[in-house]
């Protein structure tokens, strides 16, 4: 182990609290978008469309939310590794492996639940195809009155 001065066993204790900091807070995202999806399902089975259109707003904003921290996240992971930030304060490291292992169910759970909802909008619009494909319109086959050419007289006949 080398020799390290305060300042930079500082700066590595940092890094590691950062990143921990950093992957609670997607741990937070992930739990909050879990708990969407599984509202979403409940409103596509009752089959509510302004709900699920608004579920859909939020679904999206959520995940770009954890976009951008994904961002942040890959470097400050990059940099934990190379730093060898465990080795300074393994209680942190500890932590965050916990954090790491939750994050990893917490995807696990969101993709699985995920995939339940496309299923099941997949069915619904299914559904809604065949009902617009069984509506009867009365009009389709009648001509508008508009259409129709109305006979126009060609002769004129005067009298002298």
């Amino acid at each position: 182990m080398q020799n390290l001065t305060q300042e930079e066993l500082n700066e590595r204790v940092a890094i590691l609290k950062r990143y921990r900091k950093l992957l609670e807070e997607q741990k937070s995202k992930f739990e909050e978008y879990l708990k969407v999806l599984e509202s979403h399902q409940k409103q596509i089975d009752v089959e509510n469309a302004e709900s699920i259109t608004a579920h859909s707003r939020l679904e999206t904003q959520i995940v770009g939310s954890i976009s951008n921290l994904q961002k942040v996240i890959e470097p400050m992971k990059l940099l934990y590794q190379t730093s060898n930030a465990a080795k300074y304060s393994p209680e942190e490291s500890i932590c965050v492996e916990r954090i790491t292992s939750e994050l990893s169910s917490l995807h696990t759970r969101v993709l699985a639940q995920n995939e339940i909802n496309k299923k099941l909008l997949q069915s619904h619009m299914v559904q809604v195809k065949n009902q617009m494909s069984q509506i009867h319109n009365p009009y389709r086959t009648a001509r508008s009155v508009y259409a129709e050419r109305a006979a126009v007289g060609s002769v004129i006949y005067t009298e002298a």
